[in-house]
């Protein structure tokens, strides 16, 4: 009986969280203080390939129509960008290739001025292979895994061997 009674009372006093909380699961958009665009995307895994989608605010210094310049990245890519009424949605893909805390550069500019351009920035934390499985920020989907050299060589010694 005693146990129901506590179960009763856990119950009744449970924990309630703020609204605002469930901001955190989604791809945070920040201007910074030198104009920029600061996108955080959370964390990510070693070795594996994602798309990432956010809304651009409307960039008053770039106006309406805008596409990104073509910059050589290993590790990501813009593949759209559609109007939407708070800005622009943006979708590229990244390949998380190194551990840490890592910063791809993309620039938007003007169609109608190539001289006008704004520097967005990919902020995400990627983890290695051994600290498990993030979880994905609303906007962020897995789409693949590069394969594990270290694992395909290790695994193929000493298969062989009869005892």
């Amino acid at each position: 009986m005693a146990t129901s009674k506590k179960a009763a009372k856990a119950k009744g006093s449970g924990v309630h969280f703020e609204e605002k909380l469930s901001d955190v699961s989604v791809v945070k958009v920040l201007e910074e203080e030198d104009g920029n665009i600061l996108v955080k995307v959370g964390f990510l895994k070693i070795s594996h390939k994602y798309e990432i989608t956010f809304v651009l605010p409307t960039l008053k210094t770039l106006g309406s129509d805008i596409y990104a310049m073509p910059i050589p990245s290993l590790n990501l890519k813009v593949t759209d960008i559609t109007p939407v009424s708070e800005g622009h949605s943006v979708k590229c893909e990244y390949v998380a290739s190194k551990e840490g805390v890592q910063r791809e550069e993309m620039m938007m500019t003007s169609k109608a001025d190539d001289n006008l351009c704004m520097k967005v920035v990919v902020k995400a934390r990627v983890l290695d292979k051994h600290h498990g499985t993030p979880m994905l920020l609303e906007g962020v989907k897995c789409i693949g895994s590069e394969p594990d050299f270290n694992a395909e060589q290790s695994s193929g010694h000493g298969s062989d061997v009869d005892t």
